[in-house]
């Protein structure tokens, strides 16, 4: 396995940024890709050893595109997170002013976090979706749009010029961004972790859902992101990605998986991993009942009566 990480470029994106806070990006080649879809393709034919991309950001929640290359296709999984904060600047050719922009591009997860400025400031342009931040820099490199909505470090690097900086409609916005790998045994707990599952319904009836949230709430597991995602066989047809408080090795989190194996059509592991908000000292603290002794001093009273053992 090549000692690379693939990531969605080109280079000058948000996502190099973070991914170079990782202390393993610098001993690994970090070669970018044009999409989301291929940097994890990247990892699933082997031409590198993990993918970094992003997966949620706090304006618009999950970003759908990571989140259903991770439902479909083989199996991949998650071993690291980064938050990063964002904030934007309006990258334009030298000599540029704000009269005269007519188009702007930038990722499409871009859109909802400058909406209200670019109503207020450039209500005529015309937005068109780009593959990437850096890559709309790129096509405004170009000439093919006037202005591209990115990262202002990106502005040397395609000869830009920024002429507005600090655009945000949400204050203190951030996008989440994971490290993705080829599944194996998970790092071991760090005690503030996250469990990202899959979850398929086996039939559609009233309390599908409560039943399978039943199985975190009943343990004490905290959710941390619910999205629903169509599976593609129809209209009402939906898959579920969820974030969970925990680790597989946590009893709770393993037991709470095991009842979701025997409700669900289907479960699709996709990592624990430390979680990059808090650390540990900053874990919530366990609901009553759902500690790892708990747990054992159950299965024991259980295992007692079991054998005969009063």
């Amino acid at each position: 396995m090549p000692a690379s990480y693939a990531y969605l470029g080109p280079e000058g994106t948000f996502t190099e940024v973070a991914l170079r806070t990782l202390p393993e990006a610098a001993t690994r080649e970090l070669i970018p890709y044009v999409s989301v879809q291929s940097a994890l393709d990247a990892v699933r034919v082997g031409d590198a050893e993990a993918a970094f991309v992003p997966i949620e950001n706090s304006v618009e929640g999950g970003i759908t595109t990571t989140l259903d290359e991770l439902v479909a296709g083989d199996p991949l999984m998650i071993y690291r997170e980064v938050l990063l904060s964002i904030t934007f600047a309006l990258l334009v050719r030298p000599g540029t002013e704000l009269s005269g922009i007519k188009t702007v591009t930038a990722h499409p997860a871009a859109q909802p976090q400058v909406r209200n400025w670019l109503r207020a400031n450039l209500p005529d342009a015309l937005w068109e979706s780009s593959a990437s931040n850096a890559d709309g820099a790129r096509l405004v490199q170009e000439g093919r749009y006037d202005a591209a909505f990115a990262g202002e470090f990106a502005a040397a690097r395609y000869g830009l010029t920024a002429l507005e900086t600090g655009i945000h409609d949400a204050e203190n916005a951030q996008t989440r961004f994971v490290l993705v790998g080829r599944p194996a045994r998970p790092a071991a707990p760090t005690g503030a972790d996250k469990t990202s599952v899959v979850l398929w319904q086996r039939d559609d009836h009233p309390g599908t859902l409560r039943d399978l949230l039943g199985e975190f709430a009943t343990r004490g597991i905290n959710l941390m992101l619910l999205q629903s995602r169509p599976t593609g066989a129809g209209i009402g047809n939906y898959c579920f990605c969820v974030d969970a408080e925990g680790h597989i090795s946590d009893r709770r989190v393993a037991d709470a998986l095991r009842g979701l194996k025997r409700i669900c059509l289907e479960v699709r592991y996709l990592g624990s991993y430390p979680r990059a908000d808090i650390g540990v000292d900053g874990a919530r603290p366990l609901h009553p009942g759902t500690s790892d002794a708990e747990f054992t001093e159950a299965s024991d009273w259980v295992a007692r009566w079991q054998d005969g053992r009063f």
